[in-house]
């Protein structure tokens, strides 16, 4: 009997140590979100319209094509890839089956509907012609003995980042002339461009760091009109900005931990940055997060929206965000195994600058 009192006393110390320890490492609010104005939005309540026996995962990827149809790259029981029309009814699966999805990460559709998808499990991306066949893929798939490798921390040692091989990436954007930028992400922390036939140009950020230039963690990456490209430095809680050259112009840091980020097309754009809780309903973590800021490009705060929370209107770890349409949002969310759309109605008010 006293082993087994000790045994438990040993286990409350080490729980309570464990939560001291949390606490302590808690992050901070991010600095924008006393000054940011709040920005009322709705969410439309049962958006997506499944088939019956098919569920979505984790909801890790979502990008809408010119017509408002809505792709979901979601993990489940295997990672899968569905579209549905602008109403949200479902329309198909794309790619069952392939070699290249094992763990979801990124989907993106370009200018011309083409749909890319980033998995992270299989060290691929794949461009899907609209119509869903396979036009280009990038990375090769390791073999299955090796696994998934862990992330390393910073300063950690790790081989060389080759032109050709990922090492569980995250997400891709492009610039007007059609080269394609690729986040890589937990592992080799880099951005790498290539031309818009595949053909490796450089890369930024071949060291993990928290300088200029390195990344923790390129978690999301979109660009703007002009072609500079927006890094969503996770574990860094910031944005890099750089132009296509992948030459460094700017950082934003007031906005938290960006998971998510996304510019709207037309001829004022917007930068949509999620701070989100992370994955582990940590309440700590979760009260310091899940609010999503719209900025101006340079940095300005227009406002903020959203609270953490599992109820609909409320955000569980917002993984991706598209913002095709200013104020119609569609996110995707970890924990909460769901894609939201959004509506905002932004109202003229004071702004908040993020440019340093």
């Amino acid at each position: 009997m006293k082993r087994f009192e000790k045994a438990c006393l040993v286990i409350v110390i080490l729980l309570l140590a464990s939560l001291s320890f949390a606490q302590q490492n808690a992050p901070a609010r991010a600095k924008a979100f006393e000054t940011a104005p709040d920005i009322s939005y709705t969410s439309v309540p049962n958006f997506l319209k499944l088939p019956p026996n098919l569920y979505l995962g984790e909801g890790i990827g979502v990008a809408t094509n010119s017509k408002g149809h809505v792709f979901v790259y979601t993990r489940s029981g295997e990672t899968r890839l569905f579209e549905f029309d602008q109403n949200g009814t479902f329309v198909r699966e794309i790619g069952q089956g392939l070699y290249g999805f094992e763990m979801a990460h990124g989907v993106r559709v370009d200018s011309q509907d083409n749909i890319w998808t980033v998995d992270e499990g299989t060290d691929v991306v794949v461009k899907f012609s609209p119509d869903g066949k396979v036009l280009m893929v990038l990375g090769r798939r390791r073999e299955a003995v090796e696994g998934i490798p862990a992330s390393p921390g910073p300063g950690a040692n790790t081989p060389p980042a080759e032109p050709y091989r990922f090492s569980r990436p995250t997400d891709i954007t492009w610039d007007p002339a059609g080269n394609i930028f690729i986040a890589d992400g937990y592992t080799n922390s880099r951005v790498v461009k290539y031309d818009k036939n595949g053909r490796f140009v450089k890369q930024v950020g071949t060291t993990r760091g928290s300088q200029p230039e390195q990344f923790n963690i390129p978690h999301s990456i979109t660009s703007d009109a002009k072609g500079n490209i927006y890094v969503a430095d996770r574990q860094n809680r910031r944005i890099q900005v750089f132009d296509s050259d992948l030459k460094l112009l700017k950082m934003y840091d007031n906005i938290g931990a960006p998971w998510a980020v996304c510019i709207s097309p037309g001829a004022h754009q917007y930068l949509y940055s999620s701070n989100s809780n992370p994955d582990n309903n940590d309440s700590r973590q979760a009260a310091v997060s899940g609010e999503i800021y719209k900025m101006e490009l340079d940095g300005t705060i227009v406002g903020k929206f959203g609270k953490p929370g599992k109820q609909l209107g409320e955000f569980s770890t917002v993984h991706a965000i598209d913002c095709r349409n200013e104020n119609e949002l569609v996110v995707s969310e970890i924990t909460a195994w769901r894609v939201q759309k959004l509506i905002l109605k932004p109202q003229q008010s004071r702004t908040t600058s993020a440019a340093k």
